[in-house]
């Protein structure tokens, strides 16, 4: 896959996708974007952080987690945005018609994931089983900007070579480098 273009993959086939993977690092776009492809497409839109937490930020159980993947693998459409790449990659991915990366620089990412952040513990706003976010989501253990770093290293490691290889294998691959790229792509997606 290349490394430049915000575009990989073109528009060979003529079918509308039905089951579409969005991904990329905490404040990339992924959830904003699947909400607006889904719509678009008139399909289901599922967060795989809502099915992975629990109440109090808990993982919920590996084995509910992974039977939810797999009810959802066999749907026959879906637009599902989150990683967990070791846990979803090799039971969603392949049945997936087209995998989007939003992978845009830690100078958008990082002020996004800032913004979000404080205005959801202004509006205490509920997330997935009841959690809500606190300072901590900034500034502790466990800070979302210090994740969003880690995690996009490890995604422009690691996912170059997975999605060539699925690609490979037959999957349409899209690469986003820029919010106005996602917007570009989003409207040729749902309007070709």
């Amino acid at each position: 896959m290349a490394e430049s273009p915000e575009l990989t993959g073109g528009h060979e086939e003529t079918a509308r996708p039905r089951r579409i993977v969005v991904l990329g690092t905490s404040g990339s776009g992924k959830s904003t974007l699947a909400t607006r492809l889904a719509r678009e497409l008139g399909i289901d839109h599922v967060e795989l952080d809502a099915l992975h937490h629990g109440p109090h930020w808990t993982p919920r159980p590996t084995e509910e987690f992974a039977a939810d993947i797999a009810e959802l693998r066999d749907r026959p459409a879906w637009v599902v945005d989150g990683n967990y790449i070791d846990r979803v990659a090799d039971t969603l991915w392949p049945r997936a018609d087209l995998v989007v990366w939003l992978d845009l620089p830690l100078a958008v990412i990082l002020p996004r994931i800032l913004r979000r952040t404080v205005r959801r513990i202004r509006h205490r706003t509920e997330l997935w089983a009841g959690n809500r976010e606190d300072w901590s989501a900034l500034f502790g253990r466990h800070s979302l900007l210090v994740w969003a770093v880690r995690s996009q290293r490890a995604h422009q490691a690691e996912l170059p070579g997975r999605l060539a290889a699925l690609r490979r294998s037959g999957v349409r691959v899209v690469r986003l480098t820029s919010g106005r790229a996602a917007d570009r792509w989003l409207v040729e997606e749902t309007n070709g």
